[in-house]
């Protein structure tokens, strides 16, 4: 089945960098521009799911996967309801799709949503220079074929560190996900970019879920009763997140169980009092190894994550609440990949990772971490999980 993008005239792209480094291509997808910051994902399947990730708002994303599109898109494996990114850029895009669940082809879907897309160039050049010179603001056109004149509006982008994107991707008003079977837990989700898996594996666990603006006071998490609390990824710099750094703060107060998912580890750590930094290209892709510092154990993961928590590795930090401590590591480069707090009594209060437990399409190494959450609001109200 031929796709789009061969049943058309083809249509030159040019995609430049905010250091003046430039490649031409082709268009898919939909003509015109966009700007963002350029990031590199290392997945070979997944990217249906890595489009419609809320966390990747405001970037264009670089498939290192040389063939991208044979699978092409199907009504149910999207992870919000839209495509999030900027811009997609690959090296190859698949001239048939093939899987039995697609409806359509990559390139129709990034047309129908207006997501610029650009082919046929060096990804393989151009994640080699992200890796050396970091992620950075990027630009394609279709309109603008000139580096010279289109590199002077990259440098008009606003960038990454010091945006606050949460208003941008929270749900606007509250959103049930009922538990599957018997109800055992009500849990208070507060979206900064939630992606639908989340709600759907808590669900699969008996949980109610009540997905929540970001915008949700103390005042109004209380009303619910939740046993317990969750915080979501999400996209921006988490240093100007102040405002769910407060509401997280105000739920450790009340001794609420917490769990959080990658943007939900960062603002966990800044409520712990650490600090927060930008990685030089983050991480991003569905291969990331990390170890648990307890068991010693080596999870496969999927990430998706530049910025990270400034935190000591090898010693725990009092806080008003109990004892803080990085719990997993990333091991490619030691970044933090999870924090937890202890009662003086030794008993977990919450925990979360950098990385996506409720990944799709994988890996699955670290779903446990659902059960997890389960058991410590199970302990607080005095029952077997």
């Amino acid at each position: 089945m031929p796709s789009s993008l061969f049943a058309r005239p083809q249509t030159d792209a040019l995609l430049v960098l905010e250091d003046g480094r430039h490649f031409r291509g082709v268009s898919f997808g939909a003509p015109g521009e966009t700007f963002g910051e350029a990031v590199f994902t290392t997945g070979m399947s997944g990217y249906q799911e890595t489009l419609t990730d809320p966390s990747y708002h405001r970037q264009v994303v670089v498939a290192t996967a040389p063939h991208i599109g044979n699978t092409g898109w199907n009504d149910e494996d999207d992870e919000s309801g839209q495509i999030w990114v900027a811009g997609y850029v690959v090296r190859d895009l698949s001239r048939v799709r093939s899987n039995w669940r697609s409806n359509r082809s990559l390139d129709d879907e990034l047309r129908a949503q207006g997501i610029v897309g650009i082919a046929e160039l060096d990804t393989r050049a151009l994640t080699r220079h992200l890796r050396e010179r970091g992620a950075m603001r990027v630009g394609i056109s279709t309109v603008e074929l000139d580096p010279v004149r289109l590199l002077e509006r990259v440098r008009l982008t606003p960038p990454m560190a010091g945006a606050n994107l949460v208003s941008d991707v929270t749900v606007a008003s509250a959103e049930v996900v009922a538990a599957q079977g018997e109800k055992r837990f009500t849990v208070a989700a507060i979206d900064l970019g939630i992606k639908d898996m989340t709600p759907a594996l808590m669900a699969q666990r008996g949980i109610e879920v009540h997905v929540l603006p970001a915008s949700t006071s103390i005042d109004q998490l209380r009303e619910l009763a939740p046993d317990g609390v969750f915080f979501s990824n999400g996209p921006g710099d988490p240093a100007a997140a102040d405002a769910a750094v407060a509401l997280l703060t105000a739920v450790l107060d009340d001794g609420l169980p917490y769990f959080g998912i990658c943007f939900g580890n960062q603002i966990f750590g800044r409520a712990l009092g650490f600090g927060t930094y930008k990685l030089k290209y983050g991480h991003r892709g569905i291969n990331q190894p990390v170890m648990d510092l307890t068991t010693r154990k080596v999870e496969i993961t999927a990430q998706n994550h530049g910025f990270a928590v400034d935190a000591p590795l090898d010693r725990p930090t009092p806080t008003r609440w109990g004892e803080a401590r990085v719990s997993h590591i990333c091991l490619n480069d030691n970044v933090v990949e999870g924090l937890e707090l202890r009662a003086a009594t030794g008993a977990l209060l919450g925990f979360s990772v950098q990385y996506h437990p409720e990944a799709a399409a994988g890996p699955h190494d670290s779903s446990y971490l659902f059960d997890r959450f389960i058991d410590v609001m199970a302990a607080r109200r005095g029952e077997a999980s």
